[in-house]
């Protein structure tokens, strides 16, 4: 199948299954223990249902959303999702130009494949940077001033990977570091020629470019990523680490990863701009609440005014406007645009942001909503608190 022809995100799914080693696929694609949280996720969405009124002009239909004093010409934008050069080379380049090109945001991964100064280049005021808080402060501290210095505007600190999860496919594949080579391994890379041959000419295991200053003049990919292993996750991460950090960053705070009421309260309650509600894409923890469960109560308890966004899930435009229903001001998504990329490069990003919003427009044309912004929880056939 061409990117052309793709209808639905899933599409892309198949695509880059289709191009990549199971090994590679399976990184991307996978959670945690039996799968029950990455399945949740999506079924969580499935059982919200529209009421639709008609008899409305929905002729004209307004996407652009405010976020943090800047509008964007949709209501999502793009999660951050570590390693993506793994999967085509050059990826993190090209989901940041996808993103600019759409206007909206791109999040940069702490894990990225290429640095936080070199992205923000590509795509000024569209690049957003996240970070792991490291076991050594002195290295978080000096990634945000290199995000500083690179022109980076918007912080987001994750804090749901406290400790490192059990991600079974990873596992029974030898996916880890260094791989581990097998019969089936060597097999599926020589019968995905496309990839293999993309992953050897660019010199293989590609670097974490966030991390190569941190590790010994010299070091190899594989010595970089280990001093990223040994680093985090930060099983002393507490809130003192975000009041530092909120005390050294000048610029727009997000923490990412809040499911429970109380941590959103107190996540404000220490300065945050925003709370981003997620289950990580069910990646950390099996049997977790799905975000979009999570997020009526966090809207409850920290108000209206409160900036609230959401990933986890979202595999449809419609899910976005249920995202939206339930009191998210903004979604992300993650995997959809990594499967775009991995399967066909910028243009399987750009045609990934293009389906969504697509779906989206057809929902609020549906149900009678000419504004993102107005939809609530009426539009599910709910009463407003």
């Amino acid at each position: 199948m061409r990117w052309r022809d793709a209808l639905t995100v899933d599409d892309f799914r198949q695509m880059a299954r289709a191009r990549m080693p199971k090994m590679v696929f399976d990184y991307i694609d996978g959670g945690v223990e039996d799968e029950f949280a990455l399945a949740a996720n999506i079924e969580a969405f499935r059982r919200k249902a529209f009421v639709p009124r008609y008899l409305v002009n929905v002729e004209h239909r307004n996407h652009r959303t405010s976020l943090f004093g800047r509008t964007y010409d949709r209501s999502f934008g793009i999660s951050p999702t570590g390693f993506a050069s793994l999967f085509r080379p050059g990826a993190d380049l090209m989901l940041a130009r996808a993103a600019a090109k759409a206007r909206i945001p791109f999040v940069l991964s702490g894990a990225s494949n290429i640095s936080v100064e070199t992205v923000a280049k590509a795509a000024p005021g569209y690049v957003w940077f996240q970070v792991y808080g490291a076991r050594d402060r002195k290295i978080t501290r000096d990634l945000l001033k290199r995000a500083t210095g690179a022109g980076v505007e918007t912080l987001v600190v994750t804090v749901d990977v406290p400790v490192t999860p059990k991600r079974t496919r990873n596992i029974r594949n030898g996916f880890g570091l260094p791989p581990r080579m097998s019969l089936s391994t060597v097999l599926q890379a020589l019968l995905h020629p496309g990839w293999t041959a993309r992953y050897l000419l660019n010199g293989g295991l590609p670097k974490l470019g966030n991390w190569q200053p941190y590790a010994p003049q010299g070091a190899s990919a594989l010595e970089i990523a280990r001093v990223f292993a040994c680093e985090t996750p930060n099983p002393t991460q507490s809130l003192e680490d975000i009041a530092t950090i909120r005390e050294s960053w000048k610029g727009t705070l997000l923490v990412k990863g809040i499911l429970h009421p109380d941590d959103a309260v107190e996540m404000m309650k220490l300065g945050a701009d925003g709370i981003w509600v997620s289950n990580h894409g069910g990646r950390q923890l099996d049997r977790i609440v799905p975000s979009i469960d999570a997020l009526p109560a966090i809207r409850q308890a920290v108000g209206g005014e409160a900036t609230l966004v959401i990933d986890s899930g979202i595999r449809r435009g419609a899910d976005i406007a249920v995202a939206r229903c339930l009191g998210a001001d903004f979604a992300f998504i993650g995997r959809v645009t990594l499967f775009g990329v991995a399967a066909c490069g910028e243009a399987g990003a750009t045609r990934v942001i293009e389906l969504l919003t697509e779906e989206l427009d057809l929902v609020m044309g549906q149900i009678g909503c000419c504004d993102v912004n107005r939809l609530g929880p009426v539009d599910l056939g709910l009463s407003v608190q």
